[in-house]
This record gives C-alpha cells, sequence and structure tokens, in this order.
C-alpha cells in the first residue's frame, strides 16, 4: 500500500530511488566482564581497520569534491585511529580490567575528551575533542555491528531520507547517486533547502515524519515540484512519476533555450537575473544556467571552510576567481555574515539567549575591525580584475552605514597611496533585512550605492517568528501585504534617489512573487541558479504596467497572504 508524504517543495524535479537512510544508529551498549582479552582485541583491531577503510574513502571524495584542505579534517581522524598511546590505553582496560571492547574505548575516549575540552585557551585543542568524539562514534559502530551513515560512501542511487542535513552532508553529497532527499524538518530557506537547490537536486523538507514513516530501502518518489513524496509506490504510480519526470525534463530544454537571452518582460523593461553563490566553483553554474550578475557572494563560506582566519592573499584569490569568471559581469560579494546559525569554531562567539538578534554579522565586522580590515583590502585589490561591488549585511542605522563605509575608503585610500591597482567605480552597499532599516530607507538611500533586499531575514524579523521553528513556520509569509510594504518603501526610496534595488533572498526566484517584484519595480531578482531561466521565461509573459496595478492593490487592498496569492493568479492565469 502507497503511503503518501506531504512537505515543503524545496527543490524541483521528480526522482526516485531507494531511500537511504540518513540517520545516527543507537550506539548504547552494556559494559560487561570478558574471559578471553585476546579475541577482545582482536575484535577492537577490526574496529580499528574498518574505520580507517571508511575515512579514506570519506577523505578522498571530500578531496574531490572540496579540496584538499576540507579533506585535512578525516587525515585527522585517521591520525587519532593511529595514535599508540589511545590505543594502547585500550588494550590495557580490555586487558587488566576485563572490559568489553566497547565500554573500553569509551572510558579512554572520554578521559581524552575531558582533557582537550578543558584547555579553554586553545581553539586548536579543543577542536580535537570533537574529532575524537567522531571517531569514537564510528569505532563503536563497528563494534556493534551497525552501521553509521555516511553520504561520501554512497555508491548507488538512492534518495537521502533525514530529520535534516547539515552543510557537512550536503558537501558530500554526489548527485551522480543522490537522486534527491527528504527531511523532517526545515524550510525553503533552511540550508538542506538551499543547497538542494545549488546541486539541482530534487527535495522535500519540513515532512514532520520522514524518517518514523520511511525505511531503508523502500522505494521512495520524491516529487520536489508539489512537495509529495510517495513510499513504495506502485508500477503504475512508478510509471505515471515518471511521464511527469519526462514532462519536467522538457519543460527544462524549453528554458535552457533562453540561456543567452536577456531577462525583459512582455513590455519591454529590462530587469537584471543574478545568482546566489557560496564560493568561486559556484560561478560556474552560474553562468550555465544564464545570471547576469552574481547578485550575493556569500563571504562567509571562506570562513566557514577553513581551520582558522583566512588570509587576506586566499581571500583575494577566492574574488578574484569569481569576478574573473563572471567577465564583467558584476558580483556583489557580502562582507562577513558570521553569527547567528553560523558559527567559526577558531572565533568563539559568547552564548547568548537570542544569537540572530545578536553579535553577528555587520556588528562583528565594526568590532573587529582586523577581521573586516582584512577582507575589505582582498576585494578591492580584486576588484581591478573585473566588476566588484560590496554590500554589508545586517545594517540597521545610518551610522552603522556610514562607519562600514569610511572604514572602506581608509583601506581603499591605503592601497591606492601603495601603487596598487584599485577599481574606480565599485558599488558600495548595503543589506536590507531588519525592518528598521526599511522604514529609513529614504535616508539610507543618500549613502549607500544600492540596496539588497534579504527576504530570509526581513520577513523573519518583520513577523517576528524564527524561520526555523517548525510551530510558527506557518508565519513565515513571503506575500504578506505587509512584507510588501516595506518592500516598496524600500525600492521606492532608492529609486528616488537615482540608486538600484535588487533582491538576493529565496522570494526572489518564488514565481508567485516575481509578478509582485515586478510590479514594484525590482531591479534585480538574485536567486538559486537553477531558478533563473524559469524565472526569465515567466518574466517575458509578464506586463509591467498590469503587475504594477496588480503590486498596488496588492499592498492598498489586500489584508492577507490568501488574499495576495488569489489576486496574483487572477492576473497571471
Amino acid at each position: 500500500m502507497t503511503k503518501m508524504l506531504k512537505g515543503i517543495a524545496a527543490s524541483d524535479g521528480i526522482a526516485a530511488a531507494k531511500a537511504y537512510m540518513l540517520v545516527q544508529p543507537d550506539l548504547s551498549f552494556s559494559e560487561t566482564t570478558i574471559d578471553d582479552a585476546a579475541a577482545e582485541i582482536e575484535r577492537l583491531n577490526d574496529a580499528v581497520a574498518a574505520s580507517k577503510k571508511d575515512l579514506e574513502v570519506i577523505k578522498n571524495k571530500a578531496a574531490e569534491n572540496l579540496g584538499e584542505e576540507e579533506a585535512q579534517v578525516f587525515e585527522a581522524h585517521l591520525t587519532i585511529l593511529s595514535d599508540p598511546e589511545m590505543l594502547g590505553q585500550i588494550s590495557d582496560k580490555i586487558k587488566n580490567d576485563k572490559m568489553n571492547a566497547e565500554a573500553a574505548v569509551k572510558a579512554v575516549t572520554d578521559t581524552f575528551i575531558s582533557m582537550f575540552e578543558a584547555m579553554t585557551d586553545n581553539a586548536y585543542m579543543q577542536e580535537r575533542a570533537g574529532d575524537i568524539r567522531d571517531v569514537t562514534k564510528r569505532l563503536q559502530s563497528h563494534l556493534l555491528g551497525v552501521t553509521l551513515p555516511s553520504p561520501a560512501l554512497i555508491n548507488e542511487e538512492v534518495v537521502i531520507v533525514a530529520h535534516d542535513l547539515t552543510p557537512s552532508d550536503t558537501a558530500q553529497l554526489d548527485r551522480k547517486y543522490v537522486k534527491g532527499f527528504i527531511t523532517d524538518i526545515g524550510g525553503r530557506t533552511s540550508h538542506s533547502a538551499i543547497m538542494s537547490r545549488t546541486l539541482e537536486i530534487p527535495a522535500i523538507v519540513g515532512s514532520g515524519s520522514a524518517t518514523s514513516d520511511i525505511q531503508a530501502d523502500q522505494t521512495v518518489i520524491i516529487d520536489g515540484i508539489n512537495g509529495d513524496a510517495l513510499v513504495d509506490p506502485s508500477a503504475d504510480e512508478l510509471k505515471d512519476y515518471e511521464q511527469r519526470a519526462q514532462d519536467f525534463a522538457a519543460q527544462k530544454a524549453e528554458w535552457a533555450q533562453l540561456k543567452n537571452e536577456q531577462s525583459v518582460t512582455a513590455d519591454g523593461k529590462q530587469v537584471t537575473l543574478g545568482a546566489n553563490i557560496g564560493t568561486p566553483k559556484d560561478v560556474e553554474g552560474a553562468t550555465d544556467n544564464g545570471a547576469e550578475a552574481v547578485g550575493l557572494f556569500r563571504s562567509e563560506f571562506l570562513y566557514m571552510d577553513a581551520s582558522e582566519l583566512p588570509s587576506e592573499d586566499d581571500q583575494f584569490e577566492a574574488y578574484k576567481q569569481a569576478v574573473e569568471g563572471m567577465n564583467g559581469k558584476q558580483v556583489v560579494v557580502r562582507t562577513m555574515d558570521i553569527g547567528g546559525d553560523k558559527e567559526l569554531p577558531y572565533l568563539p562567539l559568547p552564548d547568548e539567549q537570542n544569537p540572530f538578534l545578536g553579535y553577528r554579522a555587520i556588528r562583528i565586522s565594526l568590532d573587529r575591525q582586523d577581521i573586516f580590515r582584512t577582507q575589505l583590502r582582498a576585494l578591492l585589490r580584486a576588484s581591478a580584475y573585473g566588476r566588484l561591488a560590496i554590500m554589508f549585511p545586517m545594517i540597521a542605522t545610518v551610522k552603522e552605514f556610514k562607519d562600514a563605509k569610511a572604514i572602506f575608503e581608509e583601506e581603499k585610500a591605503k592601497l591606492v597611496a601603495d601603487g596598487v591597482k584599485v577599481s574606480d567605480d565599485i558599488e558600495v552597499g548595503m543589506m536590507m533585512e531588519i525592518p528598521a532599516a526599511a522604514m529609513i530607507a529614504d535616508k539610507l538611500a543618500k549613502y549607500a550605492d544600492f540596496f539588497s533586499i534579504g527576504t530570509n531575514d526581513l520577513i523573519q524579523y518583520s513577523m517576528a517568528a524564527d524561520r526555523g521553528n517548525e510551530r510558527v513556520s506557518y508565519l513565515y509569509q513571503p506575500y504578506n501585504p505587509s512584507l510588501l510594504r516595506l518592500i516598496k518603501n524600500i525600492i521606492d526610496s532608492s529609486h528616488k534617489e537615482g540608486k538600484w534595488t535588487g533582491m538576493c533572498g529565496e522570494m526572489a526566484g518564488d514565481q508567485i512573487a516575481v509578478p509582485l517584484l515586478a510590479g514594484l519595480g525590482l531591479d534585480e531578482f538574485s536567486m538559486s541558479a537553477t531558478s533563473i531561466l524559469k524565472t526569465r521565461s515567466l518574466l517575458k509573459k509578464l506586463d509591467t504596467t498590469k503587475m504594477k496595478e496588480l503590486a498596488d492593490k496588492a499592498v492598498s487592498e489586500c489584508e492577507t497572504t490568501e488574499e495576495v496569492v488569489k489576486l496574483v493568479h487572477e492576473y497571471t492565469d
């Protein structure tokens, strides 16, 4: 009997494959007294060998997909598994205390973890505690004979089923084998959803019960267009979805014809369609999908993918690669947006009750000017190699923007004085993601060269609703009249000062939002690269005069999200 699960459609496409459960197994055990120490030590050695074999595969996959630097994490895990001191102590526990291997591993590794965690003044040694914890989990899984899931070890076509997917999980996904995924939690703006669109993998998030309703190796159909998953489908259902997958592939082929065309509305108004990227490697996907700009380069990934603060030269090379890769098209780099849910192990942040409302983004940059100035110098140097723009995240006040811009000007003057080539026309703008800033957009527009609306945060701050909290996810309402009024104020304020406004939140590629945004006069839509051609196709059918009428009605007459959606359908169907 087919089981149907409903979730949030996170990434377009249809896929069918057997389920791979990315769920942590039960690693509990009982401590027992053993009679044959030699046999128990042999069990331990077999588990160590099997763990090393796993890690070699994972390390090689990480090096191939993410680069040698990322793979060093797993090299550290292999080193721990070869440590004679730790393995010797475990063997001694087995021999002298007659402990079973599982209990001996726990006793010794707990001591090592506690010792490293106590080194509060040494971040590097504290990180080793995490490495030992990971290695211990792998060792115990082999001793207990249970499978520790690892996306890097997948070597057949599967659909991933998980409670959630972490950045490191998604980084290990191989598109050759991973055909789609479904998670219990998350929304369209969660990390896993954004990554699925970048990887072009059909995905459903926020299903609520995928990990309990699906079992390993069951066939699962993922419909990332409508947010439906079918578990153990019948032959007829499989055939029906195969046809739908073919229809979607044909639709994608049709959109692909627009790759080299300009983004123009039915009445001839030109806008810019850009891509959101996380690393220079993503530029290829942006250009392959017809991006006319990079509207958001999330520079924090350069920090998150490193084991220490990236140097000026390392950052310069990354920014240079991105601007050169876009061949003269603009690349908007957001300065470091760390904090909230993005942490750096080597940059400890204070424990806060509300980290999303706390010490993060531009607030860290203005406080830690050593980090900020290094990043700005790298960006300024890279500006000589293409068309680069810079924007500051989480600006709440005019003073914050002026202070950040002044530091930028100081570093620019220093480089020019030293004879370093720097572009003369770097646009310096800001993210519009705090309602307070949106309300004084007319004041900020005097100083910023452009605005970029970060709807993911603007919505959660406007609605006072954490976008990662399933219980209040109903308040994530991109079409709510209150939000549309804020967006209108931002766009109108920028235009009065002769400036432009872009949008780099997920709303920019939302097919219901696009007609509204076109009517509100948005200049640049930046989105996951895979949404660009679909959006270009939609824009070609929209008359901006008619869309302006739609937007005005939505802002002035509608009271609810549902009314706005109904109005969009009336104007576009």
